[in-house]
């Protein structure tokens, strides 16, 4: 079965003030006018219900071509999520196990070493398992997340990897790529999220792809989720300014919005989608796994998702290397999760639970507000930092009961 849409109700039905809501489209429309981020489109839920779609600014900032909700947009690390899902889909069958060493799908991941301080390497003490990976406690990262030795050895990013090297060179490469450290004593991101989509592949021998289509885009009616931008779909897809308006430096050219394309499909970057699209996904994850009649994880393993999974002496791992507002924010199978109601710079209650991509696209989910919020705008660079709590601030702000 597949999911129903998800019905439309006055804000005022489900506790948001609509006047307070037109407070989004002004703060954003200063942000358009002051040249700061080209558009973007938010969903909001409460109860279930869609209390708010809207769509500001520009598609296309150049020609002034005016931004529309069924806007796709590069969605980077919010792929992340859902490839957590597929790999939970498959812990729910017993196809996998969280304490599954990754080497038991992906043999070459055996010869991993732990990068030494002083230089050179040595043995881990134990090969990243699935959970490591789900969580960011692999010791995998990023070649631009550092500069020691042991960061200039990893191959780039996800979607640079995905477009200069075959799924075998990526592996291989990783196999050579120091850990930062014991996987399961500290938290850092990276290729984690990349490596589970291999397992996914390694496990169901289908494309990363191809099982998300069936087992979570297709019934939830995600029609618009994709790791390649169909040529149908191009003059919806939205472009960021020319300049970063941070530093004045040209703007990433995003492979989506090119004739670039990808070798494999990055699980932990890949991905296009719309807010409509994705917002049934955040519903599907507050449901407790079910949208409609689509049923994708049960009750119990969402729980486990959500819940936070790093010990208490990681404290501030997010806020230190991520995002300086998310102060004690902790991170589950797939997103960050907030630990208490203050500490951090926005809004939000504690069990709320988000992520976010690189070019500018964020969401969050609240079970205790019963919220589910989707941000999506063309806005990579440092100036993403503004609108995740800009976005929480103005949702907030609007709730009456």
């Amino acid at each position: 079965m597949t999911a129903a849409d998800i019905a439309r109700a006055e804000p005022e039905a489900v506790g948001l003030s609509s006047v307070r809501l037109r407070r989004f489209g002004e703060a954003m429309r200063r942000e358009v006018e002051a040249a700061r981020m080209p558009g973007c489109v938010v969903a909001i839920a409460r109860g279930g219900k869609l209390a708010h779609l809207e769509a500001i600014g520009y598609r296309d900032p150049a020609a002034r071509e005016p931004l529309k909700t069924d806007a796709v947009f590069s969605i980077a690390s919010m792929t992340k999520p859902m490839t957590s899902v597929a790999i939970m889909m498959l812990v729910e069958e017993g196809r996998v196990l969280l304490g599954d060493p990754v080497s038991e799908y992906l043999p070459p991941l055996a010869e991993l070493k732990v990068a030494e301080p002083g230089g050179g390497t040595r043995a881990p003490k134990q090969i990243p398992t699935i959970q490591d990976l789900l969580r960011h406690t692999s010791g995998l990262t990023y070649k631009d997340r550092g500069t020691t030795p042991a960061h200039a050895l990893y191959p780039g990013s996800s979607v640079w990897a995905a477009e200069r090297l075959s799924k075998e060179e990526t592996i291989a490469a990783l196999a050579k790529s120091p850990l930062l450290f014991d996987p399961g004593s500290n938290w850092e991101y990276g290729f984690s999220t990349d490596v589970l989509g291999f397992v996914v592949e390694a496990v169901t021998g289908k494309a990363l792809g191809s099982f998300l289509q069936e087992r979570l885009w297709a019934p939830l009616g995600m029609t618009d989720t994709s790791f390649a931008l169909p040529a149908a779909k191009r003059s919806r897809y939205a472009l960021a300014l020319a300049k970063d308006p941070v530093t004045g430096n040209a703007n990433p050219s995003i492979h989506h919005g090119t004739d670039r394309t990808q070798k494999w499909e990055s699980g932990g970057g890949g991905s296009v989608s719309t807010a409509a699209d994705y917002l049934r996904f955040t519903e599907m994850l507050r449901r407790g796994g079910r949208l409609g009649g689509a049923e994708v994880l049960g009750r119990g393993t969402v729980a486990l998702m959500k819940a936070d999974h790093l010990p208490q002496s990681f404290n501030n791992m997010i806020a230190d290397k991520m995002d300086p507002a998310a102060t004690g924010y902790g991170f589950g199978l797939g997103f960050a999760v907030r630990r208490q109601t203050g500490i951090a710079a926005m809004a939000g209650s504690a069990g709320d639970y988000y992520w976010s991509g690189v070019y500018g696209t964020y969401f969050w989910i609240d079970p205790k507000e019963e919220l589910s919020v989707v941000f999506m705008a063309a806005a990579p660079g440092l100036i993403r930092l503004r609108y995740r709590q800009m976005s929480r601030n103005l949702v907030y702000q609007a709730l009456t009961s």
